[in-house]
């Protein structure tokens, strides 16, 4: 990529976006490569945990949300403070996916739950407007 200045190597076949429509229930699936951790300078050894983001459309480009999924048991969820802005312990909680070995492809793929709530009480944290 032109102008990448991080040392670490790029994956030729990552395009930096993905794209799924949900069925008629509301599902949807996609197969990437789970991603890591990476260093972000907020501060002296700042790490961002390993996380894919998602950005959800209604009915219109206004109608938006976007939010991030995180992975189980990362160590750096304490030290991350996009998800410690969240006050609520349980709403971070809504941001960390489920493994889920009935979704998992043999010699394949991982696989992990993970539900975007757009309204009500276990709505997914969003970014708020300002």
């Amino acid at each position: 990529m032109a102008g990448e200045r991080d040392p670490a190597p790029l994956d030729p076949n990552f395009t930096g976006a993905g794209r799924a429509i949900t069925d008629a229930d509301g599902r949807y699936q996609f197969t990437t490569i789970k991603p890591g951790a990476y260093p972000w300078r907020n501060h002296d050894n700042a790490w961002r945990p390993a996380h894919i983001h998602f950005s959800v459309f209604g009915s219109s480009f206004r109608t938006r949300l976007v939010t991030q999924m995180y992975f189980p048991g990362d160590p750096l969820f304490a030290h991350d403070p996009i998800m410690q802005s969240i006050p609520d312990e349980r709403a971070r909680q809504r941001l960390v996916a489920r493994f889920d070995l009935s979704l998992t492809r043999a010699e394949w793929a991982l696989g992990y739950a993970f539900d975007i709530v757009v309204r009500g009480r276990d709505a997914t944290p969003f970014e708020e407007r300002r």
